[in-house]
This record gives C-alpha cells, sequence and structure tokens, in this order.
C-alpha cells in the first residue's frame, strides 16, 4: 500500500497551515480513513513526547489527535528548536544531533533528507493518507537552495501542493500571487489550488478578487475559511496576543515571557479558565502584583536567568513571596528555583555554573542525553491525578526532593519547599489533568476553582476546524487533488 499525499503551504507563518492539515486529517478520519500528519522540518519551541520516547512539534501532536493517532517521531523527522538568535538544537526522528548555527545548518540540509524521506516513505506505507505541512514560506528565495521544508520536499516526494494565506493581514491577493510567482514552473505547476483563511465579512465583496485570481492564475480557489473567533489549537510556537486589563476578581497569574520560554502551550489550560487571569510579563514591563508566579521552561536555561534578574524579576518573586504568595517552576523554571545551574559541557552555550535563586534546595546539572518521557502518577498535592510529559536536559539533586510534587510510576519528581510557598517540576502538561490542575490552584489559593476538562477543550477545537472545512472547502476538488 502506497498513501495518497496532499501538502499545505503557507504564504506565510501563521497563515493558517496547521489549523488546514488539523482540519483536513479530522475530515479523513471521520471517513474512517488511515491518515496521517507529516511535517519535514519543524521550528519551534513548543514540542511533545511521542509514543516511541522521542520529541516532536506539538502542532504535529495535536494533528497525531485528529487522526486518532499517538504522536510519533516518523511525523516531525527535523525539529529545530533555537537556543540562541544564530543557532538550534536540532532533533532528528525524535533525539538532539547537536547544536548548529544557521549557516551550519543550511550546509546540513542535504544530509537530513534522506531522514525526511526515510520517515515519510514509512507513513506513505503504512497510512492510506498523509496530509503534510510546510513551513514559513516556500517564497523564501534565500533558503530555496537545499530546502526540505516546503517546494523541496514536495519535488523529492512527488506530490501535490495547495497554498494558504491569510486575509486577516490585509494584501491576500499579493501574497497567493507573489508567492506563485517566485517559485519556479515545475514547482508552480504543483500547486494544485488556492485557500483563503480567516475571512470576515460579505463573501459577495472578495468574488471579483477570487474571480480575478482564477482567472489571472488558471487555478481553483478551494475554499474560504471564516475568522473562528476564540478557536483554541495548540500554537506551534508563538505566544498568545495580550490580552485587555483584568476584570473583575480573577486568580491572578503572571510568567515572565522568557527570550527562550519553551512549551508555553503548558499555560493554555490557565489561559482559557474564565476564573484565571493570566499574563506574559514581556521586557521592559512593569511587573504587576499576583497571586501566583509561574517561572516557566526555557531552552536557554542560564540565560534567561540572566533575563530574570536584569528585568527585576528576582525582587520581585521574593517581595511576592514575602507577603504570601505562590511561585511555580516547570523544568527550566524549577532549575532556576534552585541553588545551582552547571553546565560543564557547553550544552547550552558556554560552559560555566550560574548561581539560581536559592528558593528550592536542589542543584542541577546539564547533561547531553536529553530525558523524554511520558508519565502518569499522582501529586503529594490532594493525592490528585495526573498524566503529563518530560523534555529536558538538566539532572537534578539535593534534599528539597525529599518532599516532592509528584510520586510518579516509576520514581518521584519536584520539589515543594519547606515553607510550602514554592514548588518546582520537571512536568509539562501540569494543568491540563482536570484533578492536577484543580490541586494546584487550591494550593496557590484559589479557594474554589471553576471545573474545566481541558482535554475535551483540545478535542472541541479539533472538531470545530474539522467543522470548519467540511463546509467551506470544495471537498470534490480536494478529493481529486489527492488523486
Amino acid at each position: 500500500m502506497s498513501g495518497k499525499v496532499l501538502m499545505v503551504q503557507g504564504c506565510t507563518s501563521d497563515a493558517g497551515k496547521s489549523a488546514l492539515v488539523t482540519g483536513i486529517c479530522r475530515v479523513l478520519a471521520r471517513r474512517g480513513l488511515r491518515v496521517a500528519p507529516f511535517k519535514p522540518q519543524n521550528m519551534a519551541l513548543n514540542s511533545a513526547v511521542t509514543v516511541d520516547g522521542g520529541e516532536i512539534g506539538r502542532a504535529q501532536a495535536v494533528q497525531a489527535q485528529a487522526c486518532g493517532l499517538q504522536p510519533h517521531t516518523d511525523m516531525n523527522p527535523v525539529l529545530l528548536k533555537p537556543n540562541s538568535d544564530v543557532g538550534a538544537q536540532v532533533i532528528v526522528q525524535g533525539h538532539a544531533v547537536g547544536n548548529l548555527d544557521a549557516c551550519d545548518y543550511h550546509g546540513h540540509k542535504p544530509r537530513l533528507l534522506d531522514k525526511v524521506l526515510e520517515s515519510f516513505g514509512r507513513l506513505k506505507q503504512a497510512y492510506a493518507f498523509v496530509v503534510v505541512e510546510g513551513a514559513g514560506s516556500p517564497a523564501e528565495i534565500n533558503l530555496r537552495d537545499r530546502d526540505i521544508a516546503n517546494m523541496g520536499f514536495a519535488e523529492a516526494a512527488d506530490c501535490p501542493v495547495i497554498l494558504i494565506a491569510d486575509i486577516d493581514r490585509g494584501g491576500v491577493f499579493a501574497h497567493l500571487l507573489g508567492t506563485l510567482e517566485l517559485l519556479s514552473e515545475a514547482e508552480q505547476a504543483r500547486v494544485k489550488g488556492f485557500v483563503i483563511n480567516r475571512f470576515r465579512g460579505d463573501i459577495g465583496l472578495l468574488q471579483p478578487g477570487l474571480d480575478w485570481l482564477v482567472a489571472r492564475t488558471g487555478k481553483p480557489v478551494l475554499g474560504v475559511l471564516p475568522y473562528l473567533h476564540d478557536l483554541h489549537l495548540e500554537a506551534e510556537d508563538a505566544l498568545p496576543q495580550p490580552v485587555a486589563a483584568s476584570s473583575g476578581d480573577r486568580f491572578r497569574v503572571i510568567v515572565p515571557r522568557l527570550p527562550r520560554i519553551s512549551n508555553h502551550t503548558d499555560f493554555d489550560p490557565l489561559r482559557l479558565r474564565p476564573d484565571v487571569d493570566l499574563r506574559f510579563i514581556g521586557m521592559g514591563t512593569a511587573i504587576p502584583g499576583a497571586d501566583l508566579i509561574v517561572l516557566p521552561g526555557s531552552k536557554n536555561v542560564r540565560a534567561d536567568l540572566d533575563w530574570l534578574r536584569a528585568n527585576g524579576w528576582e525582587t520581585a518573586l521574593r517581595h511576592h513571596l514575602r507577603y504570601g504568595g505562590k511561585a511555580i517552576g516547570i523544568c527550566g523554571g524549577f532549575q532556576m528555583l534552585g541553588r545551582a545551574i552547571h553546565d560543564p559541557l557547553g550544552i547550552e552555550g558556554a560552559p560555566g555554573s550560574h548561581t539560581g535563586l536559592g528558593l528550592l534546595e536542589i542543584d542541577t546539572e546539564l547533561r547531553p542525553e536529553k530525558q523524554l518521557r511520558r508519565v502518569g502518577g499522582h501529586l503529594t498535592l490532594e493525592h490528585a491525578a495526573v498524566e503529563a510529559y518530560e523534555i529536558h536536559s538538566g539532572i537534578s539533586s539535593g534534599p528539597g526532593l525529599s518532599r516532592p510534587v509528584a510520586r510518579l510510576t516509576e520514581r518521584d519528581d519536584g520539589a515543594i519547599a519547606p515553607d510550602g510557598q514554592v514548588l518546582g517540576t520537571y512536568l509539562h502538561g501540569l494543568f491540563d489533568t482536570r484533578a492536577a490542575s484543580a490541586a494546584l490552584l487550591r494550593w496557590a489559593g484559589l479557594a474554589a476553582p471553576v471545573t474545566l476538562d481541558y482535554v475535551e477543550l483540545r478535542e472541541q477545537g479539533i472538531a470545530r476546524m474539522a467543522d470548519t472545512v467540511t463546509k467551506h472547502l470544495d471537498w470534490e476538488k480536494i478529493d481529486a487533488i489527492f488523486e
């Protein structure tokens, strides 16, 4: 068996590629078809642990859920996790192979194409349909040489392409036509049609533009997707946009917007709660009062710890605790809360050590072997059930671990300070489980948390996207493209 393939490429980043692939995957799965998602190369700091013990982009894990599958490393064979402005950790088929700067990575791409095609080939043999997501834009002509993410992959895999553009940004016809014009003749021939995303207004006013686009390019518009207010699909990388000032008496949670923040999807279950006001606080912004401060994960823990100190967070955190507030550290944030962070091999930068915030009695050493696990157990708070995952290079030790946050199937995790005001953990997805989220919020001071089933909320977002593409895409044409 060899599966049918369709690739979705975007005119820009955040054009809606991930959401469209998610919707198409669920539509095909609803038909009872075996379908899998695929993204050749992803650059993201939001990642997930796979069923085969590797690491892929978070968006592909959501797409796997849309297909009714467990995430697998073949679904995203190359993942880049930026750890500086010019470099990234390179994950190949789920496992880190080293750090490369942008120029070195560009030279390395031809060797990675074999791995990409190897993973793609396995999926194509195992599934009736494979829906592929591109990265960024195929019109980034400075990156076209040795491309493995967009048309370079499409050419190597010999698959058809549809282009999606975001009309909410403005200039949608320039995006679509300009992208097409910057492709080679062979690449243009691969583009089988266009999708316009995030439209609001009277479709009749858009129709003359659609007719012009079809006449100008000879390619069909496959659908116009409406702007979906309050759609929740976990972000590939971008942080949520800031919201208006807090209203009412909601529980206040603040999170520093670290330069290398990772897995900020940890906070989606809090951000979406009606009783919680969660804010990411960036550089140059006054640190507001809060009930709970959470230090997030980081792809460069020592550098981000320096950023915290330079931006007043250490002073604000100590003031917050002095007046009875609570604090949580997740993954890199957990390491920052300890006494010291050692990186003797230069895993995340120049070799060396940093003094931590000293709020937990632990020390951390960064090591080459990344810890990748999907775990389950219960919190020591209220014996609440928890399901989560770990992605970290550091190994922590010290007397603080004798007061763990969670008792997992194989071991304990995390540390709670003797005064009960601070806790740290390596568990990502800590707030996804309903019981664990409620227990943590009660510990932090929210007396009666609203019941929220985040797993069901995520499923509702997938279903809503599938309903939208079912209604607004021309499926007769889409099915013909798959053929």
